[in-house]
């Protein structure tokens, strides 16, 4: 597994800046947030702004081979024409930075929350997917669905959703924290997921709202048993951390925290 941390955790950083940031302290991968892609996007034609950050990163020593598409975005929702429109230029910028994994909430909370249909808001989502899986015909590019707390807990729930929208172009990202708040079993969906699973979300909490925490801290996963199942799948991706709660402090102290993610890395990698 190749050790990443998600840009944001350098959210105050442009993305040069935040390329820097992890160069200085020896990090190699990170997955491209959501807000600094938006500040890609703002620069101009996604395919050039996307190509120059991919040649400044490059040069730097930092690759992206994981980034998350727009993080509020509702593919199921009422509106989701227009927002499968608006998601091609985030593909777009996603392909000229040969980022491989593009991370996409299955959408919809709001319709959820409203109490509509369920399986009519699945078949939305699927709708938006056959969509996006035809825009990425002919590349290499995938998106990667990240189950949910609401909706789209577990792995079976990504997986049909996956097969309705015909397979193509498609993957999962298991994002620890969420499914820790479905209550549900991470070694099992793992499992499940098998050679699905292509991105992780690697983020505690204590069960109860959705923490984003850095690994044995308060939360109460059961980090040993994520990673030997992992290991037990041949998982090769991204072990990338998405910790906004321990991204508020200052720019010495996130790098200092970089330190200890190493070294956490380093005991992960040595789990047999």
């Amino acid at each position: 597994m190749k050790m990443s941390v998600w840009s944001s955790f350098f959210l105050d950083l442009s993305p040069e800046d935040m390329v820097k940031a992890f160069v200085s302290k020896g990090w190699q991968y990170s997955e491209l947030s959501t807000e600094h892609a938006e500040q890609l996007l703002s620069r101009g034609r996604p395919a050039v702004t996307g190509a120059a950050f991919l040649r400044y990163a490059d040069e730097a020593g930092l690759a992206f081979p994981q980034g998350h598409l727009w993080l509020t975005c509702d593919i199921a929702g009422h509106d989701r024409e227009n927002v499968v429109e608006n998601l091609k230029p985030w593909l777009d910028l996603f392909l000229a930075a040969k980022i491989d994994l593009a991370v996409l909430h299955p959408g919809s909370y709001v319709r959820y929350a409203a109490g509509d249909d369920p399986d009519e808001i699945e078949a939305a989502c699927v709708e938006s997917l056959i969509k996006l899986a035809d825009y990425l015909k002919g590349t290499s590019l995938v998106i990667c669905l990240e189950n949910l707390f609401s909706h789209a807990r577990s792995s079976a729930d990504l997986q049909r959703i996956i097969r309705a929208a015909g397979g193509k172009h498609l993957a999962i990202c298991l994002d620890t924290g969420h499914l820790n708040l479905a209550g549900l079993d991470q070694t099992e969906f793992i499992k499940q997921s098998g050679s699905l699973l292509k991105a992780l979300h690697i983020t505690d909490n204590e069960g109860e709202r959705d923490q984003h925490l850095i690994p044995y801290g308060i939360g109460n996963i059961k980090w040993d048993q994520v990673v030997r199942s992992l290991k037990a799948i041949g998982y090769n991706g991204l072990f990338n951390y998405e910790i906004p709660g321990d991204n508020r402090a200052p720019l010495a102290v996130r790098l200092a925290k970089l330190d200890y993610l190493r070294n956490l890395s380093e005991y992960f990698d040595a789990l047999t």
